[in-house]
């Protein structure tokens, strides 16, 4: 069924695509979409419920049985056909992520181009799932090592990065063999029914790939997380989340993925390129408006460069531009709701009250049209120490903590101490201290004179309380099978 771009999610609500057929949810509600950058209204969503999460669930091992059988060129066809189509309709996704989620139009580009790598990635890898033999003591046995999908797979994505976490779990799933039901983030719908729009008309069999929408995430998630027929969780979000999911999707023992909270520690040791160094930091903290889990949340800077690195890096946040996301020149969009601005300014009061320094902004922006929207000022604080909130928990946000230090060995012992271990970054122009310091930083990603260790052909996760599991590259393909061995006697 062929819809045009935004026909679903507006008047008629009919946003579940269950089975293969677009539908509304059984109880008849819908909730509202609107535009953070301005509050307004852009569009509606089905309020599914836990009969929809069973109906999906009934869809998706009907179809599993056939879908996995599928030769694995057949999946790969599927998802180059998604690919195809997806590419044609970049710009259309694009615009709808900055209306919906809020990021800048070119962030929103670069996401979507992203996230049809990761479509032809495992189009390609779908074909590239090998089984073993292994030598038998006995001459008259032998070993053969299979493996097969999972079965039907629950996927949770989050609103940050609305489109390219869709495929980033759908394609390795389906090129695995399994059926998949994602949930999107309530916040971001629209981008997930335009995804589905795409996977309709690629050809995906009826079941194979199924849709959620809804307000009332427990509702739905409770029953994808308590059957048995479901084998597979995998989810993007909050560590608090992803340790409640855990617990309970163990009670039927599903295999699970979950790429979770990050508080990344960014080194800058003395022999580095200053200047360099203070404009990645700049990038990669402010990226999606500090929205991002490999972001930058301690910045820790050798005391002996301290003040040229920031006198850098405050001259290059100091000129970001808030605003929509539509508007030329602006790199920082809204905040996603109001809790995330409550925990700005708290963290912000905190350490200023315990005696940090705002050397650039430290406030809500509510100039113009800004006070339409949840905007806060890019900001920059020095003077930060391990008693201060900002130091230990996550951000979320835009603002950039710098923390003096004076020894490697201080710095890294700093850099571990915490129950996060997803992404970290090291500037240095040895490299034997770069290797040395990669290998004890205990993170699942390590870039060195790098904002940006991420790629579909990449494995990306965490160690620690950031995450089980790795997506991306071959590893990713790996979460959605079994490994099955064959005993053959000969005699």
């Amino acid at each position: 069924m062929e819809m045009e771009l935004g026909e679903a999610g507006t008047a008629d609500g009919q946003t579940l695509y269950i089975d293969g057929k677009w539908a509304a949810a059984s109880g008849g509600e819908v909730f509202e979409v609107t535009d953070p950058a301005t509050g307004t209204l852009i569009g509606h969503a089905s309020d599914a419920g836990a009969s929809d999460a069973e109906q999906a669930i009934g869809a998706a091992v009907a179809a599993f049985a056939g879908w996995s059988r599928r030769t694995a060129y057949e999946r790969s066809e599927a998802l180059y056909r998604a690919h195809a189509i997806m590419t044609a309709r970049a710009e259309e996704l694009a615009q709808l992520m900055t209306r919906e989620q809020g990021k800048p139009l070119r962030a929103a580009r670069n996401e979507v181009n992203y996230g049809a790598d990761f479509l032809i990635w495992y189009a390609e890898e779908a074909k590239r799932v090998y089984g073993t033999t292994i030598p038998a003591a006995r001459a008259d046995q032998r070993f053969i090592v299979l493996r097969q999908p999972v079965g039907v797979v629950a996927a949770i994505t989050p609103w940050n990065y609305p489109i390219s976490m869709i495929t980033r779990k759908v394609a390795p799933a389906v090129a695995a063999g399994c059926s998949v039901i994602l949930k999107p983030a309530e916040q971001t719908p629209l981008c997930a029914i335009e995804m589905f729009k795409i996977f309709d008309e690629a050809g995906f069999p009826p079941g194979v790939i199924n849709l959620l929408t809804t307000n009332n995430p427990a509702d739905v998630a409770a029953p994808l997380l308590d059957s048995p027929a479901v084998r597979k969780l995998t989810f993007t979000g909050s560590t608090e989340v992803g340790i409640m999911l855990a617990a309970r999707a163990a009670a039927t023992m599903k295999r699970i993925s979950l790429e979770l909270g990050g508080h990344a520690p960014f080194i800058v040791l003395e022999d580095a390129d200053v200047s360099r160094a203070a404009k990645g930091a700049a990038l990669v903290k402010f990226l999606n408006t500090g929205q991002a889990c490999i972001s930058p949340n301690r910045i820790y800077v050798h005391r002996s460069r301290r003040d040229e690195f920031v006198g850098v890096l405050v001259d290059r946040v100091s000129k970001l531009k808030a605003g929509s996301g539509f508007t030329d020149g602006v790199s920082i969009g809204p905040l996603i709701d109001d809790q995330a601005m409550v925990k700005m300014e708290r963290q912000v009061n905190d350490a200023t009250i315990k005696g940090a320094a705002v050397l650039t902004g430290g406030r809500r922006l509510i100039e113009n049209e800004l006070a339409l929207g949840r905007f806060y000022a890019p900001t920059v604080l020095t003077g930060v120490t391990p008693d201060m909130e900002i130091y230990n928990e996550e951000t979320f946000g835009p603002i950039a903590p710098v923390i003096a230090y004076e020894s490697e060995e201080e710095v890294i012992k700093a850099a571990n101490a915490t129950v996060y271990g997803l992404a970290s970054y090291v500037y240095t122009n040895d490299i034997a201290r770069a290797t040395r310091i990669s290998e004890a930083l205990q993170f699942g990603i390590v870039g060195i004179n790098d904002i940006n260790p991420t790629a579909a052909g990449a494995p990306f996760g965490g160690v620690k309380y950031s995450g089980l599991g790795r997506e991306g590259a071959t590893q990713g393909i790996e979460e959605y099978l079994d490994t099955k061995l064959v005993g053959l006697s000969l005699s």
